[in-house]
């Protein structure tokens, strides 16, 4: 059996295959009570590997996913605030934050200037993941998978694309990606008129994203977390089915984008235990501006800010060139940082110092 497709298996065979689940398939906890009616039971992913309690105890690793696996496993909720460039990313590492979340929205707008509607490519999110990762190796990074130009091909081999996809973030040292269920031409998931694929599909997808990882040399831990835009699209209960399908085919995270009351996240988080929840906070969007201590009273294991960071951009720069055009003279915005502070936040210290132990003088005087 090739590699990664040994995980899917049933509990009565250890040859059995990859499992196929259909569109109209429930997930296993919501198989009939009724002792006479049998109905079919998905194979559920299993990979003793991943158990949360391998990761409880010790210290934190210096692989970036095998430390988020523990992050996840012990007490207390993870905290990821959206980046969308080295400086943001830069920023937020200065502030103390042990996670980031690469936001498709916000690279999109970085390194395109476009908004976020499946414009992207695979080439524009893996490069500026390997930047980001580059910056502090040992800090994990949640990327959006943004596989706008992956499901675009989904005809010409699309389970190979998500393949690739992962084959990539791995390399570039992401941590965790998230694979939703929009389809090809899909939106912002708190934009309004998405549309999603059936949940074969969706299923289909996640279980690619496994089978890559699970392939990939040397026993990756990286994470899969599987995210469904189908709460506006098909309700709640819709949303839910996806997710337990996700994670019976080895989703690690559950995710369910635009989540609109505390109640519901509540519950949310119920219906997927054991599996940790992930909720995307928007100041303005479809999910209430949960603080971190609120979401973790609710249940859920990670709380991402997707927009903080380029929102914030856009603030500050339009207010600096707004200025400049008015006054003409970058004063008043610069707040006092000279050319040397500026580039201190951007690692100015430790480019020196690795010279300097290099034996290098290049940058004795800076």
């Amino acid at each position: 059996m090739a590699p990664g497709l040994d995980f899917f298996k049933t509990s009565e065979s250890t040859d059995a295959p990859v499992v196929q689940i259909s569109a109209d398939a429930e997930p296993e906890t919501r198989r009939t009570s009724e002792a006479s009616q049998v109905t079919p039971k998905p194979d559920v992913y299993y990979n003793p590997r991943f158990d949360p309690k391998n990761f409880l105890e010790g210290e934190l690793s210096y692989d970036a996913a095998t430390r988020l696996r523990q992050m996840l496993a012990r007490p207390g909720i993870v905290i990821a605030p959206g980046i969308c460039d080295g400086i943001s990313a830069r920023c937020a590492l200065e502030a103390g934050f042990d996670c980031l979340y690469q936001s498709g929205a916000a690279t999109t707008a970085s390194r395109l200037g476009m908004p976020d509607l499946a414009i992207a490519t695979l080439n524009d999110f893996v490069q500026s993941a390997q930047m980001v990762c580059g910056l502090s190796p040992t800090t994990p990074v949640i990327a959006d998978a943004i596989l706008a130009n992956t499901f675009a091909q989904f005809s010409f081999g699309g389970t190979a694309m998500v393949a690739r996809t992962v084959y990539q973030y791995i390399r570039a040292g992401v941590a965790a990606m998230h694979i939703e269920d929009q389809v090809q031409t899909k939106r912002c998931g708190h934009l309004m008129g998405k549309q999603v694929v059936s949940r074969e599909e969706f299923i289909t997808r996640i279980r690619a994203a496994v089978i890559a990882r699970d392939s990939f040399p040397g026993n990756s831990n990286f994470i899969i977390i599987g995210r469904t835009d189908s709460a506006q699209v098909l309700g709640m209960e819709e949303a839910v089915i996806r997710l337990k399908l996700a994670a019976d085919a080895g989703a690690d995270v559950c995710f369910i984008e635009g989540v609109k009351t505390a109640e519901l996240l509540e519950s949310t988080v119920e219906a997927l235990k054991p599996k940790p929840v992930l909720v995307n906070v928007i100041s303005g969007g479809l999910t209430p501006s949960f603080t971190c201590k609120e979401a973790e009273a609710f249940g859920a294991k990670i709380i991402i800010f997707s927009l903080v960071s380029c929102v914030a951009a856009v603030h500050g720069i339009r207010a600096a060139m707004q200025s400049l055009k008015k006054t003409g003279t970058d004063f008043s915005s610069a707040k006092g940082m000279d050319p040397k502070a500026f580039f201190e936040v951007m690692g100015l210290e430790d480019v020196v110092s690795l010279d300097t132990m290099a034996g290098g003088s290049s940058f004795e005087v800076v």
